[in-house]
């Protein structure tokens, strides 16, 4: 744990006399990442080491107080010769020094204090040039020597052993004068009273708390640009990049999903993507401390996933900000990746930069995001133009997408360029509905520039859903592709090529896999064309395959088995990835949900549940089902309370006004209340657009009489404001 701004260091190392050796727990196997508050209030794991196993924790009171504590989970060997270290350090050259009287680590940098006490007092405090240097001192001398014991040092370690200390409280604390500081440390580590979390109940139970924790550990601090962002996977952030690693689709991904709990915390992190424009107009594909893909892009999913964090925020400075950088981003692709003038585009590697495969068929398809996929086997790279010569009916759909999202950015902000992006959108659509649909199989498929179509097809033959491309018979044969257990059927969701394909069995990263991207963006599809049974099912089976890794073993994998649904039977499948976190998301989505297509969306199952705070366009709220009555609440506020069953679309509230699209209505009657408007304030309440009686219902009013109804119905409650 590290206090930002004076560098200081709380690290724990172990050591097992069994195995002799020594650990500082990097990412990998050793950790089992539990419960992590958002803001580091509140963090568990499990660390593991040599056959012994334990419960770590730590709660942060507030910004300059920390406390913690272990216990043992598991032994593995006599707990006298395992050995746990609490070392505090501070970077430069400070000085911890070991208050003996008060039997407390404190080192001074400027003005300020930072103290580390134990509840438990250790055997004996060591001093070290580094934690590196401690691990090598036990594994070349074991834990009977006194030498290393010092009253100064860089890096004072305080030793426990768990036979004497088999659970044990540690605090830490920064303050302005040293006996305040070691106080303020004591009392943390007396204090077991850690903050709560919230949990989610109910349908998809805990769909929302694994985004949170997903999200949460793998929000890490950029050392090299001095920055926080959630990364790819802490796994990779030091060991794969050197300190550094941005693909562009997944911090857009990483914007979304932190986006749901805090905005703010959203808004970072798409600060950190689009810091990767680059002066040609693109956003770099990769950025790292070893390299910059800047002659790449990734596929434009950029505007798509703002405009569902703007829904949710409704910030409008977030418009604001991404604007103009994604609109050249969009610009981009259509002057650098149409070479041939048609109208649609190719990935390829521009001539720019000194990235590693630049100007080569693999660079080309990095910039898919989906390096080995079937998809690309058969189109030949062209140097000429510097593209693969094939027309991709994924990326397509994507720019077709951002062009339409771009247009709805445009009005929302005033600007000229709206009507453009617009017409944009409708030219592609109709190219990719004309020229991408291959007739004879019935699926939207890439296409050579010879015309003819590429075999494979990969899940990327239904984004034309997505982006409203696909005529209704489309969508009536991709909905077979789509259930036919010999294509994209199963019980895991969609595989990244089809399953009667022979690279699907190669189980291979792209080729066969199912990817929590796919599944993600095919149901924004099936919700944009109201196909809801098949985006249901969808989102149920996501759901399930997350909770096979994430239930006990918390992984939150990068990609699964299509077959088993197992996440690590390959070696490079990282378990700990930030945008596994998308099928918890579709889990959410099917209690809550703010989108484009139904707006804000709560759905009532009956079922006892409850969900939140999350983000809304109101602020945070909760979402609580009990006894079949669904209450809508803003802090202490309850903004509306029914038994209607099914989804509540449409949601508007504020300015005086709250709107929202009910669903049918059966035998069994239904109410709805509104218990923060007072009967006084009321100006009108409209079913359909005609005047609805109503009445006073606790502190608020009531709808009276909600008639049977075989149809979705339009509500609307306009009232003073004081």
């Amino acid at each position: 744990m590290v206090f930002l701004p004076l560098g200081v260091r709380l690290t724990p190392v172990a050591y097992a006399d069994s195995a002799r050796k020594a650990t500082l727990f990097p990412p990998g196997d050793a950790l089992r990442y539990g419960r992590h508050a958002l803001d580091g209030s509140l963090v568990e794991l499990d660390l593991s080491h040599a056959g012994t196993r334990l419960l770590w924790r730590y709660e942060k009171r507030d910004p300059f107080e920390i406390g913690g504590g272990w216990r043992i989970l598991e032994s593995g060997e006599w707990g006298l010769r395992f050995w746990i270290n609490l070392c505090l350090s501070a970077e430069g050259p400070a000085i911890v020094r070991w208050n003996a009287e008060k039997k407390a680590a404190v080192v001074k940098i400027g003005h300020r204090f930072a103290a580390l006490a134990s509840a438990g007092e250790p055997v004996q405090v060591t001093g070290h040039d580094a934690v590196e240097a401690l691990a090598a001192r036990y594994e070349a001398r074991g834990y009977f020597e006194t030498a290393a014991r010092s009253l100064a040092a860089p890096i004072l370690a305080l030793r426990f052993n768990l036979e004497m200390t088999p659970e044990n409280r540690f605090g830490a604390a920064i303050a302005d004068a040293e006996d305040v500081a070691i106080e303020r440390a004591q009392a943390a580590a007396q204090d077991q009273n850690g903050p709560p979390l919230p949990e989610q109940t109910g349908r998809h139970a805990g769909a929302l708390d694994a985004i949170r924790d997903v999200t949460a550990w793998n929000t890490v601090w950029d050392e090299i640009n001095h920055r926080p962002y959630t990364s790819i996977s802490r796994n990779w952030n030091l060991a794969k990049f050197g300190g550094f690693g941005i693909w562009l689709n997944d911090q857009q991904y990483a914007a979304l999903l932190t986006g749901v709990l805090d905005p703010e915390i959203g808004r970072e992190n798409l600060a950190v993507a689009l810091a990767g424009a680059t002066p040609d107009g693109n956003l770099a594909c990769l950025l790292s401390a070893n390299d910059a893909w800047v002659d790449r892009n990734q596929p434009p999913l950029g505007s798509f996933l703002v405009w569902l964090m703007y829904l949710r925020s409704r910030s409008r400075p977030l418009l604001e900000f991404a604007y103009d950088t994604l609109a050249r981003n969009h610009l981009w692709w259509r002057r650098r990746r149409d070479p041939l003038d048609r109208g649609l585009v190719s990935y390829g590697t521009s001539d720019l930069g000194e990235g590693l495969y630049k100007g080569t068929s693999f660079g080309a398809r990095n910039e898919s995001a989906m390096d080995n996929s079937p998809i690309h086997d058969e189109a030949a790279y062209d140097p000429d133009t510097r593209t693969l010569a094939s027309e991709d009916v994924g990326l397509n759909s994507l720019l077709a997408l951002d062009a339409e999202m771009l247009a709805l950015f445009a009005r929302e902000l005033g600007r000229d360029e709206a009507e453009s992006f617009s017409a944009a959108a409708a030219s592609l659509r109709a190219k990719i509905r004309d020229e991408l649909w291959d007739e004879e199989r019935r699926v939207f498929a890439n296409r050579l520039r010879s015309g003819r179509f590429v075999r494979s097809v990969a899940p990327t033959s239904f984004y034309p859903m997505l982006a409203g491309a696909a005529a209704p018979e489309q969508v009536a044969a991709l909905l077979a592709h789509l259930e036919d257990p010999n294509r994209f059927g199963g019980g895991f969701g969609l595989p990244g090529v089809s399953r009667d394909d022979p690279a699907y069995k190669d189980n291979v990263y792209w080729r066969g896999r199912v990817w929590p991207t796919f599944n993600y963006l095919v149901w924004q599809g099936l919700r944009r064309y109201s196909e809801d049974a098949a985006a249901e099912s969808l989102a149920d089976r996501s759901f399930a395959l997350f909770q096979r890794a994430w239930s006990g073993r918390r992984l939150c994998p990068e990609n699964f088995n299509a077959e088993t649904g197992e996440a690590l039977d390959q070696s490079d499948t990282d378990g700990f990835y930030t945008w596994g976190a998308l099928l918890a998301l579709l889990g959410v989505a099917r209690v809550m949900d703010v989108g484009p297509w139904r707006g804000w969306e709560i759905v009532n199952s009956g079922e006892a549940a409850k969900l939140g705070p999350l983000a809304s366009p109101v602020g945070q709220v909760v979402v609580s089902i009990e006894d079949g009555v669904l209450t809508l609440t803003k802090g202490h506020q309850r903004l509306f309370v029914t038994d209607i069953r099914g989804a509540i679309s449409n949601i508007r509230i504020g300015d005086g006004v709250i709107s929202l699209t009910i669903p049918p209505i059966g035998s069994e009657g239904a109410f709805l209340r509104f218990p923060s408007v007072e009967h006084g304030a009321v100006r009108r309440l409209l079913l359909d657009g005609r005047p609805a009686p109503y009445r006073s219902f606790d502190e608020g009013v009531e709808l009276v009489g909600l008639p049977l109804s075989d149809k979705r119905r339009e509500i609307e409650l306009a009232y003073r404001t004081y």
